[in-house]
């Protein structure tokens, strides 16, 4: 199965975007006339990747023209990048427009945009929806939404606020905007495989990256600089990569899972790697293996994996069986039959593309609230995991343990905690019979 990385190389790609008041209210009569003035919060790896999308996804009338991020020197890496490949047209980003630090976001939101694009760590994010939904701007965020309850629930009223303000907002669960998901899944739930009876997904890969301290970081610096691994700005790998493969499942299913139970840990124990460091202030303390086991309404068992560690085999895809059949969903094969024989478009552009063509329509497209779910879904199942214990939707979802840092500044002093010990110190629950 191909990855995102892997995906995007040989093609071009970066990331960003916002929209003002006036595109909202004539955007049922732009008819592709009126200016996508895009502002890009993030300017990362995969931000980049997501401004340059958002260029190659409308033909016309779509700029590039704010920057924001808490360090400077992606800003610059990007705003000389994007100059370069698409100049003047589709790229004015003054030094007036270019932000820095914490409160850049609401630099970006402020400034003249209508559409913006949201690729910080995860767990800025509903800081940065609510921001931007409450602005009135058109949104294209990337997942996960949230690492945590009380974030699923920001979500949540964001969702509820853009449906009333009739704003667009398109989620980075780019399978959903891939010709041959979308043709598999419409299979699906047209029944080709019949009642759904079980299913399984899998992001097993290698390592995750990893970047040593710079000399001077504060704590929020390092922590943002090398934001995999830590729970506040990453939730874990189940829930900032895996929730690709459980969202898949979601949408097969057209439910989402009441309870999960999982194990997992840190399995590697190379005391010369920095990640392996018994201290978490260094290396954080996200998992690198998850074993989780979904339910769903209908008594149906979702049986997901991920893993990074390298030297170890590889396996990224969604697969179901049902009463009639079996179904290899990114194979896009139902019963050993590739069944999708079209055109493949790029699915990182195809995203922008569906946003930007419903806000023309006066139709703007609203995933909040489903990618809410499926990161909450990743999100029960790292709670079942770290605590070793059965943990329901419900109690997910109205969980007030709230990881973000009270009072963030840039300066102050973060502690943190060690990586979870599935066991230790929780209350045990009834078997069930």
């Amino acid at each position: 199965m191909t990855t995102r990385r892997q995906f995007l190389r040989g093609s071009v790609a970066a990331g960003a975007a916002a929209v003002t008041s006036s595109f909202i209210s004539r955007s049922a009569y732009a008819a592709g006339r009126d200016e996508i003035r895009v502002g890009l919060i993030g300017c990362g790896g995969r931000g980049s990747d997501a401004a340059m999308n958002n260029v190659l996804a409308a033909a016309e009338n779509v700029k590039i023209v704010s920057l924001g991020d808490v360090f400077k020197e992606p800003i610059d890496r990007l705003r000389r990048s994007l100059t370069s490949k698409f100049g003047k047209d589709k790229v004015d980003i003054p030094d007036e427009r270019v932000h820095v630090g914490l409160d850049a976001y609401e630099k970006v939101i402020n400034d003249d945009v209508n559409y913006v694009i949201l690729a910080t760590p995860p767990g800025f994010r509903p800081l940065h929806l609510e921001a931007a939904v409450k602005a009135g701007r058109h949104i294209f965020t990337e997942k996960p939404v949230c690492v945590d309850g009380p974030g699923y629930r920001r979500c949540l009223k964001a969702y509820e606020e853009a449906k009333t303000k009739k704003l667009g907002i398109v989620a980075g669960t780019q399978r959903r905007h891939q010709a041959g998901y979308l043709d598999t899944i419409r299979r699906i739930h047209d029944g080709a495989i019949g009642e759904i009876v079980s299913a399984r997904c899998y992001w097993n890969g290698g390592d995750i990256w990893f970047k040593e301290r710079l000399p001077g970081m504060t704590d929020v610096a390092y922590h943002c600089y090398n934001w995999y691994h830590f729970l506040w700005t990453c939730g874990d790998h189940i829930v900032e990569q895996h929730i690709h493969n459980i969202d898949v499942i979601n949408w097969a299913m057209q439910a989402l899972p009441v309870r999960a139970t999982g194990m997992g840990g840190r399995s590697r124990r190379d005391p010369s790697d920095p990640r392996e460091r018994p201290d978490p202030r260094v290396a954080g303390q996200i998992f690198d293996h998850f074993a989780v086991e979904f339910t769903y309404p209908n008594g149906v068992v979702l049986n997901s994996y991920c893993r990074q560690i390298t030297g170890c085999d590889g396996n990224i895809s969604e697969a179901l069986v049902g009463t009639k059949g079996r179904a290899q969903v990114n194979e896009y094969q139902i019963n050993g039959k590739r069944v999708f024989q079209g055109r493949e478009q790029n699915p990182y552009i195809q995203e922008h593309t569906d946003l930007i063509e419903s806000i023309r329509r006066g139709e703007p497209l609203n995933e909040l609230k489903t990618v809410a779910d499926s990161s909450l879904t990743a999100i029960m199942g790292r709670m079942a995991t770290y605590t070793g214990r059965e943990v329901t939707w419900d109690e997910a979802a109205n969980s007030d343990v709230d990881t973000y840092p009270k009072n963030l500044t840039w300066d102050m002093s973060l502690e943190v905690a060690p990586a979870p010990i599935p066991g230790s110190g929780q209350r045990r629950r009834p078997r069930r019979s």
